[in-house]
C-alpha cells in the first residue's frame, strides 16, 4: 500500500545531521527536477530582491527568516522527513511512537508531497525550507504545473501494484492525478465533521482540522498491520477500524472518494 500525505508548514527549526544530498534521496529519477526547483528557490531568496521573494512565497514582512533559510539550503544541516515535519497531521501521527513493526511500515508505504523535492519518503534527509506548491519560482513557473510534468513516472512507479491511500490537499493532489489502472487502485479521503443543530444531524467538510483526522487513520493503519490488496480492501479496511466510511458515486476510472464522518476533529 502507498499512502500519500501533504507536508506541513510547520517544520523543525533546524536540521542535526549532514549537508543535503539529492543523490541520496528516495525516487532518484527526480534528481534531476529537484535541483532545478531547489536551484530557483535559492537564486530566488537571495538574489536581493526581498519583496519579489517574499510575494512569490507567500512570506509576510515578518518571515524574512525563512529567505535566509531557504538561501542556505545547500549548506544546512538535514534532518529525516519523520522529524523534519511537526504539523498538525503529524502530531497526530507521532511516528517516533509507533510499535517498532509500524515504522518499518511508515517508512515503506508513505510518501509526502512537497513543493520543493517533489515527493520524499520518512528517511530522506531534508533541510528546513520554506516553499508552497502554489509557488511560482524563476525560470521554472508555477510549481504545481511543473510537478505535474515531473512526477507522474516516478509516482507510478512508487504505486506498485497494490492500493493508494490519498490523502493530500487539493493544491498538492494536482500535482499527480493517478489514471488507468492505478487510479482503479486509488481511494481519496474526504473528512466530514458530523454536529448536531437544533436536534438534527449536520455534516459539514473541515478544512484544517481534517489534518488529525487523517494522521490518526495513518496511525491507525500502521498499527493494525493492515496490508489490503485493493482499493476494496482498504475501505474495508477502514470500516474494521471502526470508521464511518461513506462512498462516493464516481467513474470507474478515476480514484474512489470516501468521506469519513467524525463527530471529534
Amino acid at each position: 500500500m502507498l499512502i500519500l500525505l501533504p507536508p506541513s508548514e510547520g517544520k523543525a527549526d533546524a536540521g542535526t545531521g549532514r549537508r543535503l544530498d539529492l543523490a541520496r534521496l528516495s525516487l532518484p529519477e527526480l534528481t534531476g527536477a529537484r535541483e532545478e526547483v531547489l536551484a530557483a528557490l535559492v537564486a530566488l531568496s537571495d538574489g536581493g530582491d526581498e519583496e519579489a521573494a517574499r510575494a512569490a512565497l507567500g512570506l509576510s514582512e515578518g518571515q524574512r527568516g525563512e529567505l535566509r533559510r531557504n538561501a542556505r539550503l545547500r549548506v544546512a544541516a538535514t534532518a529525516p522527513a519523520d522529524r523534519l515535519y511537526t504539523g498538525v497531521l503529524y502530531e497526530a501521527l507521532d511516528l517516533a511512537s509507533l510499535p517498532p513493526a509500524a515504522q518499518r511500515a511508515a517508512r515503506r508505504s508513505v510518501l509526502i508531497s512537497s513543493g520543493l523535492w517533489g515527493a520524499v519518503r520518512l528517511t530522506d534527509r531534508i533541510p528546513p525550507y520554506r516553499c508552497p506548491v502554489g509557488a511560482r519560482l524563476p525560470g521554472v513557473g508555477a510549481l504545481s504545473a511543473y510537478w505535474r510534468r515531473a512526477l507522474a513516472p516516478a509516482m507510478d512507479a512508487a504505486a506498485g501494484a497494490g492500493p493508494v491511500l490519498d490523502l493530500r490537499s487539493g493544491a498538492y493532489a494536482a500535482t499527480w492525478t493517478p489514471r488507468g489502472e492505478v487510479a482503479a487502485r486509488t481511494v481519496t479521503v474526504r473528512v466530514l465533521h458530523e454536529r448536531e443543530v437544533d436536534g438534527v444531524p449536520v455534516r459539514s467538510v473541515v478544512s484544517h482540522f481534517n489534518k488529525a483526522t487523517k494522521g490518526r487513520l495513518v496511525r491507525d493503519l500502521l498499527t493494525a498491520g493492515v496490508r489490503p490488496r485493493s482499493a476494496t480492501g482498504l475501505v474495508s479496511a477502514l470500516r474494521d477500524l471502526k470508521y464511518t466510511v461513506l462512498e462516493q458515486p464516481g467513474p470507474s476510472h478515476r480514484p474512489r472518494q470516501v468521506d469519513l464522518v467524525v463527530t471529534e476533529l
